[in-house]
């Protein structure tokens, strides 16, 4: 796994005027498409059976929303609105590598806080979503359903899992950068303890 500086590989977006970096979200038409097709492929899973009575129907669209939502996180709001970027890179002699980049330096800023945090609230709550999805689904024993709400839980979770690695840096493991912050969390609730005292 590798995690490259942006320079190599201009992130969209960097040339856009200055006067849109000083609205809330300077990316409207992302902003929506991001949160779109996730709301849509939830909203048609949970009501495609008062509306329609064909399941292979209701299977299509929801699939085909799911591959929309992965695609546009992927390679376009990933991009505008946190300036993040994953992909998988083959080799000439075939080995595959996973590349995590971010927008690194004075361009780092250019992104809005309001853009960041609706798309880290969108990465996040949508998987959630399809995890409650995958339960309900067990349970009720409604297995015909089943193999729908996995590829929506695979392709959420893969988006949110390239985007946590690009967050954290592709060389780290997961699991030492969980540690670490719950180890810093610890310690600053030991030391306001300590200065009560």
């Amino acid at each position: 796994m590798q995690r490259q500086d942006s320079r190599e590989a201009p992130l969209f977006g960097e040339e856009e005027d200055m006067s849109l970096r000083n609205s809330k979200i300077r990316h409207p038409l992302v902003s929506f498409f991001h949160l779109f097709f996730r709301t849509s492929a939830i909203l048609v899973y949970l009501l495609c059976e008062v509306f329609s009575s064909r399941f292979i129907v209701c299977v299509v669209t929801i699939i085909l929303l799911l591959s929309c939502d992965f695609w546009t996180v992927k390679n376009v709001s990933g991009r505008l609105l946190v300036g993040l970027r994953w992909w998988n890179q083959v080799d000439d002699n075939g080995s595959s590598r996973w590349i995590f980049e971010s927008r690194k330096g004075h361009r780092a800023a250019v992104t809005s806080s309001a853009e960041s945090r609706l798309f880290w609230l969108g990465l996040i709550v949508c998987p959630i979503f399809w995890i409650l999805f995958v339960f309900s689904t067990i349970f009720s024993f409604n297995i015909k359903w089943l193999a729908v709400v996995v590829m929506g839980l695979v392709l959420q979770w893969a988006n949110l899992y390239g985007y946590v690695r690009c967050k954290v840096g592709g060389k780290s493991d997961l699991r030492n950068v969980a540690k670490n912050y719950l180890g810093v969390q610890i310690f600053k609730q030991a030391m306001k303890k300590t200065e009560r005292l």
